[in-house]
């Protein structure tokens, strides 16, 4: 039983967003989403920006999804 106990534990412990969720539609009956998305800032150089822009503009693409999507093409070939 202790050995049960102590899994349920450790599930719980990396699981802890997921719970708190759980744990918050029970209390309101509302789900929230598990993960946000947050606001970071970065230095870049203006001329590649402004093409940058210009490009995600005449291309009608959120520059947020195209640098999230070439961070994740970053991180699989570096892994």
């Amino acid at each position: 039983m202790a050995q049960l106990a102590e899994k349920a534990k450790k599930i719980i412990k990396e699981n802890k967003g997921l719970f708190e969720s759980l744990e918050e539609l029970d209390r309101t009956g509302k789900l929230r989403k598990s993960s946000y998305k947050g606001r970071y800032n970065f230095t870049l150089d203006e001329d590649i920006m402004n093409k940058f822009r210009s490009y995600c503009l005449k291309n009608d693409l959120k520059m947020s999804s195209v640098i999230e999507s070439l961070i994740n093409e970053f991180l699989k070939r570096k892994h």
